[in-house]
């Protein structure tokens, strides 16, 4: 008796969604019509293709289809150009195309027509990389690795616009070198993760079981590209067979010796069904004399065939995320989920990398099912929104301040995305008066919740009742530290005639003209603009009608001040003339000091009309002749400067 060592089937081995869907059509169009053949080998395993053809069904060239016959279309797809001569001729298609090989057609036809290149990471010879360049309408190019793509970037132009594509079963680990690269050398490339979930996870659980084998055996089609690629994977780790049947691997392994054998993993390509799989493994359980099995294959297949249903919850793990925001996700079954970008989050200032990574476990709801294309949609806002509504009651109870970011505007007020909740905000509880909506759209903001109807999953908040809460605070706040006296910033708030709001923080304090500077003012407007920042000095203190006083002139402007320290009776100075009286002139002697010239003391001689000697305007040069501080009188005299008259010494002049 040969010591038992464990058979590990992978999970992921046999059909994928896409043959799977291709094999049930022909067998469901052999039972309703004559005469059908399938477009080239429906999948890449000679025990399904004969068995297709003793049914009746034999695999065809393009050029031996005749009218009337029904022909369909492999799971690998077919270039538009095929399509068109299957109408010409006049034959029945059914098209079996994997969905997710149509996606990638639809894209590629969808850049080429936006005037992009695409170009493909595969098998220029694979049936479905030349389908796909079918879809191209332009030139498109395909490489197989790092070093073709490099080689390739560099014979094409650096303005040329870039789409990157895959085929479905390319390396997955050959792909990630050549986004690397991409990274580096096209960063304005846009790259799609077109592998198809289940051939990236197939991969992923070989590699993973190869890690830990003794011998690996691969069971499929020794023509399918996906199952070459596992033995690929596998071979670098341990020993690896390829067979396409049980009866294969029992001629291969006939008289081995197992004795050191402790672990074998068995996987199968995409093109491999389910009994083929289950005969390898029963050969090789019987060669190893194994009674007791350490996996049920039928079961495991059971599980990943469970239904999925619109509305159920699911986990599900992050594969992928294109150049389009979309999420690809594994959620355990052969279906493949998406989660579109609108679907992942309500917050215009994240990108999906921003949400989620690659490998994150996540929490899912279903928003729609597709059997036939093996699709599920999904949402993560939707369920993050369940949640998030719970901390929204609760935040309405406690009265706490939520934030959140501005995702729409809308008739009437603002949707604010908070807790993966849209929070409408009415106009009137949104921005100060005078402010416009659109100035908040993808702005943060702080807000309270003011109801919520959980039934109907709504809320409404405002962000108005934050800021009065905090002006309430920090009024509060200054009439209990504030004093006469203190100097402050505040910011210049409303203009009128006779003076200027400052906002303190809460506290609105009045600047009455006459202490907004020690110029002449003729209206506050020409000193400040609303939004100005203004240093302040509180002169006096209201508490109880909550009304301040400011002054913003500073002492160290004050011109009297300045004139004190630079002047002095006796002096001689240059004046402006500002103002003509009947008894005399007003001179400027610095900005904010005039001095008064008396009609006496303009000239030698009697001077009747002031005007007749003196304009505004006119330069002359004084002597101070008298300063009265207290009173903020200065005279100034053009005469005393003047050579003395004796006949004029005389004369007195009355005022």
């Amino acid at each position: 008796m040969l010591r038992k060592c464990k058979i590990f089937v992978a999970k992921t081995a046999g059909f994928c969604f896409g043959v799977d869907r291709a094999v049930k059509i022909v067998y469901n169009k052999l039972d309703n019509r004559n005469n059908v053949v399938t477009l080239g080998p429906i999948i890449h395993n000679r025990n399904v293709v004969e068995d297709l053809e003793a049914r009746g069904c034999r695999a065809a060239e393009l050029d031996e289809i005749k009218a009337g016959q029904t022909v369909i279309i492999r799971s690998h797809g077919v270039s538009r150009d095929v399509y068109a001569e299957l109408e010409r001729i006049g034959a029945e298609v059914v098209d079996a195309t994997c969905p997710f090989v149509e996606r990638i057609q639809k894209k590629a036809l969808e850049k080429t027509e936006e005037g992009m290149t695409v170009i493909i990471a595969g098998d220029a010879d694979h049936p479905e990389v030349c389908g796909i360049r079918g879809f191209c309408s332009n030139e498109s190019y395909v490489f197989s690795g790092p070093d073709e793509l490099k080689e390739l970037l560099g014979k094409l132009d650096a303005d040329t616009r870039l789409c990157v594509l895959s085929q479905t079963t390319y390396n997955k680990a050959l792909w990630e070198e050549c986004r690397r690269l991409l990274e580096e050398l096209r960063p304005d490339a846009e790259v799609y993760d077109t592998i198809c979930n289940a051939t990236a996870q197939r991969q992923a659980e070989a590699e993973e079981l190869s890690e830990k084998a003794d011998l690996m055996i691969i069971a499929g089609g020794k023509n399918s590209s996906n199952t070459h690629k596992l033995v690929q994977v596998c071979e670098k780790n341990c020993r690896t067979i390829h067979v396409e049947n049980g009866r294969e691997l029992r001629e291969i392994l006939e008289g081995e010796d197992f004795t050191d054998t402790r672990f074998i993993g068995i996987s199968a390509g995409a093109s491999t069904p389910a009994y083929i799989i289950e005969e390898v493994q029963q050969a090789m359980s019987e060669m190893l004399n194994n009674v007791d099995e350490e996996f049920n294959f039928a079961e495991e297949m059971e599980k990943t065939l469970k239904k999925i249903h619109k509305g159920m919850k699911v986990d599900g793990i992050v594969t992928a995320i294109d150049a389009n925001g979309e999420v690809s996700v594994d959620i355990g079954t052969k279906h493949t989920g998406y989660i579109k970008p609108e679907e992942l989050t309500d917050d215009p200032t994240k990108k999906p990398e921003d949400i989620v990574s690659i490998g994150d476990t996540i929490a899912l709801i279903v928003l729609q099912t597709s059997d036939e294309k093996g699709i599920v949609e999904l949402s993560k806002k939707r369920v993050d929104a369940a949640l998030g509504l719970e901390k929204i009651a609760a935040a309405k109870e406690e009265g706490t301040v939520l934030t959140g970011v501005v995702s729409n505007v809308v008739k009437g007020g603002l949707i604010v995305t908070s807790n993966g909740v849209r929070v409408f905000v009415p106009a009137s509880q949104a921005v100060p008066r005078g402010g416009e909506l659109d100035d908040m759209l993808k702005k943060t903001v702080e807000f309270k919740i003011l109801e919520v109807n959980e039934a109907r999953q709504k809320a409404v908040g405002s962000i108005r009742a934050v800021e009065r809460e905090a002006r309430e605070a920090a009024k509060s706040k200054f009439f209990e530290t504030a004093a006469v006296g203190d100097v402050i910033e505040g910011e210049v708030k409303s203009i009128t005639d006779y003076g200027v709001f400052v906002d303190l923080g809460g506290v609105d304090g009045l600047v009455r003209r006459m202490d907004l500077s020690w110029k002449r003012v003729k209206h506050p407007s020409d000193i400040v603009s609303v939004g100005d920042k203004l240093e302040v000095k509180i002169k006096d203190i209201d508490t109880e009608n909550g009304k301040v006083s400011l002054i913003a002139k500073k002492e160290t402007d004050n011109p009297w001040e300045i004139f004190k320290n630079n002047y002095e009776v006796g002096q001689t100075v240059t004046v402006k003339v500002v103002s003509l009286t009947s008894f005399g002139a007003f001179a400027q002697i610095i900005d904010g000091i005039d001095g008064l010239i008396h009609i006496s003391q303009i000239a030698n001689q009697r001077v009747d009309n002031v005007a007749d000697i003196l304009s505004v305007g006119q330069e002359v040069d004084v002597k101070i002749t008298e300063i009265d501080y207290d009173k903020k009188r200065i005279s100034l005299s053009i005469r005393a400067l003047l050579p003395a008259d004796d006949e004029e010494a005389d004369d007195t002049v009355e005022e």
